[in-house]
């Protein structure tokens, strides 16, 4: 009776100190969400108010909900903002599919093809990620003028496909990648193409998703090479229709807003749909070794 009363003690502290804890990180965690949560609700509250509630004094907690400015935003034939969710979505999409296709081969090659020289390509693909990207723009830009690729989806993505950095994750990713699964692919007679195609893939889905993700949030938040190459309404991005409904003489809140809501809609869903898959990849990457 003795011995067990203190030990019931201690058992009843460590739940008490479990629970308190627990309760701790939650509230923490509950505080987190709110704060991530509050830039999304000001763009929601915004974009279904009047630019008089937005910049007034007295501000309102809920929106007067003005669903036209929906219809106000694609009506408006001077941004074509329909044509420019497509224009990001063809952008980010084939730029997404390319950068997988283009820089996992080089990562795969870089890995797992033996060549005397393959140290020195993949030190020499690590320097560009020192090269700043001002220094090339006006390169790039002088080619592809010079290819007739301005105002179009070849201008726009072609550019961006190759990566030195996403080629070094899909290496160091590869590097660590089991062997035994390609000499036994090797042993059925596949080839490199064959083992990376077969094999290869089909057992890295969560690292490629992952990289799909970042690939795509990045080509639909590009701003700076599309505003240079899209000089034509028509091939403007989501970016620079964002850009256009402020101008020098007048400042559409209601549209910012609304235009932003609708902006982010695709990036909510593939994150939401690939995060579980965007973690695992992350982990998976090498970085930390």
């Amino acid at each position: 009776m003795t011995s067990t009363a203190p030990q019931l003690g201690k058992n009843r502290r460590k739940k008490r100190g479990s629970v308190l804890g627990n309760t701790g990180l939650y509230l923490a965690v509950g505080i987190a969400a709110l704060l991530f949560l509050i830039p999304f609700y000001l763009i929601l509250r915004n974009a279904l108010s009047t630019d008089p509630e937005i910049t007034g004094e007295n501000w309102k907690l809920l929106p007067s909900f003005q669903w036209g400015n929906i219809s106000e935003l694609f009506d408006d034939q001077t941004v074509q903002f329909g044509r420019a969710l497509w224009n990001s979505t063809v952008v980010a999409v084939l730029m997404t599919v390319g950068t997988l296709l283009v820089c996992s081969l080089a990562g795969y090659g870089l890995a797992r093809i033996p060549y005397k020289h393959s140290n020195k390509v993949f030190y020499v693909v690590l320097a560009t990620l020192m090269v700043p990207t001002a220094v090339t723009f006006v390169p790039s830009f002088v080619l592809v003028s010079s290819l007739g690729w301005v105002d179009t989806y070849r201008g726009l993505i072609i550019p961006g496909l190759f990566s030195g950095f996403t080629c070094f994750l899909f290496r160091q990713y590869f590097l660590g990648f089991p062997k035994e699964l390609e000499e036994a692919a090797r042993v059925d007679g596949l080839g490199y193409w064959g083992a990376y195609w077969r094999i290869v893939v089909p057992n890295s889905l969560n690292f490629f998703a992952a990289i799909a993700t970042i690939t795509f949030i990045s080509g639909w938040n590009a701003f700076l090479w599309p505003l240079v190459i899209g000089q034509d309404p028509n091939s403007w991005t989501v970016q620079i229709a964002l850009s256009s409904f402020m101008t020098n003489q007048t400042v559409n809140f209601h549209l910012i807003f609304m235009a932003t809501a609708v902006s982010i809609l695709p990036l909510v869903f593939v994150f939401l749909f690939l995060q579980r898959w965007l973690v695992q990849g992350i982990a998976q990457t090498g970085i930390k070794g």
